[in-house]
């Protein structure tokens, strides 16, 4: 233990500096994901930019790999020794209400960005899961609520702050006024998650909403025949102002689910209209009428209690998912997903589909590495995982998705929640726009120092 106390006395940081066994060292390394967690040898909680840089140059100057945590969600595989930089404490949130942009600290939360720029009339384009850091999500490339109508988070992106291997902070934008190839590494960031260095800050835009139509609404599966369908039909002719999505599962016979739902196999169709209420009432009229939903909670809400349009849940957990980008949904795999993803499965499914296109499918005015915007459809199946079942679940989430398999364009980053191999990350790009991205490791990252999500190696 004295060689990584002596390693820890080395950090010059504001910050609390925690080597494994230390008291706060499991709090500080665990996020909401559960499933095999970080195990570093120190930890680095960061009050700051500067404390970044430092933990940087110590990882490198040791030949120590570094990974970061925010939020946490989004976790593949841990890292194992090392440094893991966490950045819970830098959540700080400055809104321009004149320019219509918020600068984002590294460890924000979408719900703080939210609140802040609510006070001024506006909205960022945040997820369905308000508690995920803004940093992390936007870096992957961002399907929010508001994705038909805005486009993907990456795309609303005007200027990153990143400590790249060499102990550098380098403030990268579109322009590239310093004469370096930095404007290269903007380009990478945004859809590249977090292969290129440790992003400290972010400036991006805000939309003038203030609230959207939107909820749940819940039916049985087996008393309305052929709802997943439905639902798609209904999509051809949803506007960008409607961004969609369907949840499939089934619920315990436990008193903590509400009555409506215990026991059963529940759809849940989830709709966030960025329009007048009127409107939106009059485009879920179609859902309303395919039966009796057993909970109706569509409603005119706030932006700030976006939270409950998807109303997913907050409490940490040990999962993995898999998912399918595809051009179009074939009702024969619709048909099938009940039965596949039911009840009687081995483990239980969160089956959820989510409409794309609109703005998403548009390229953006900078552009970025964010990939497979042709995508009509995402197509994700989510397990809780208990030890020893991972095999198991990787098996039927396989099997769950084949029936789409035929109208697979490729692979989602951030719905992607486990470990992939390097031809599924190469899933998530266009074939040009991958080697780029492999290049720019190579010129950022020469020696793997940064322990990404899902790896883009140097070639």
């Amino acid at each position: 233990m004295s060689g990584a106390n002596s390693e820890i006395n080395d950090l010059k940081v504001q910050g609390p500096v925690l080597a494994a066994g230390a008291d706060g060292y499991d709090d500080e390394r665990s996020g909401y994901q559960l499933m095999d967690p970080h195990a570093p040898a120190v930890i680095v909680g960061a009050a700051g930019e500067d404390d970044v840089r430092e933990a940087v140059r110590h990882a490198a100057a040791r030949g120590l790999r570094v990974a970061v945590q925010a939020g946490g969600h989004g976790l593949g595989a841990g890292l194992d020794g090392g440094v893991l930089i966490s950045t819970r404490r830098m959540a700080g949130v400055r809104v321009d209400p004149a320019a219509r942009t918020a600068w984002v600290e590294a460890g924000a939360p979408w719900q703080r960005v939210i609140e802040a720029a609510a006070e001024h009339g506006l909205a960022p384009l945040s997820g369905s899961s308000p508690g995920v850091g803004a940093v992390s999500y936007t870096l992957g490339g961002g399907v929010g609520l508001l994705a038909r109508r805005y486009g993907f988070a990456a795309d609303h992106v005007r200027r990153i702050d990143v400590v790249t291997a060499d102990g550098r902070t380098r403030r990268v934008t579109a322009e590239d006024p310093g004469g370096s190839d930095d404007a290269d590494l903007f380009w990478a960031l945004r859809g590249g998650g977090g292969n290129f260095g440790v992003v400290t800050g972010m400036e991006i835009d805000l939309v003038p909403v203030r609230e959207v139509y939107g909820g749940g609404l819940y039916f049985a599966v087996d008393e309305v025949p052929g709802v997943l369908d439905a639902w798609r039909r209904w999509t051809e002719t949803a506007p960008e102002e409607m961004t969609a999505a369907l949840a499939m599962l089934p619920f315990p016979d436990l008193p903590m689910v509400p009555e409506p739902l215990r026991g059963r196999h529940v759809v849940q169709f989830q709709l966030a209209y960025s329009g007048p209420e009127d409107e939106g009432r009059d485009l879920a009229a179609p859902l309303r009428a395919l039966g009796a939903p057993l909970i109706d909670r569509l409603r005119t809400v706030p932006y700030t209690e976006s939270a409950t349009v998807f109303d997913e849940p907050d409490r940490p957990h040990a999962y993995r998912s898999t998912n399918r980008l595809v051009d179009g949904l074939d009702p024969r795999a619709l048909e099938a997903a009940p039965k596949l993803a039911g009840p009687d499965a081995p483990a239980m499914c969160v089956f959820q589909i989510r409409h794309l296109g609109g703005a998403l499918a548009r390229p953006p005015r900078v552009p970025n590495a964010v990939g497979n915007r042709g995508a009509a459809y995402s197509v994700n199946v989510l397990s809780p995982v208990e030890p020893g079942e991972e095999a198991m679940v990787r098996d039927l989430h396989r099997d769950v998705t084949a029936p789409f398999a035929g109208r697979t364009v490729g692979r989602s980053f951030n719905f992607s929640f486990g470990p992939l191999d390097e031809d599924g990350v190469r899933e998530m790009y266009e074939p040009g726009d991958y080697a780029r991205l492999t290049g720019l490791k190579a010129r950022y990252d020469p020696d793997g120092l940064f322990h990404a999500n899902h790896p883009i190696p140097a070639r």
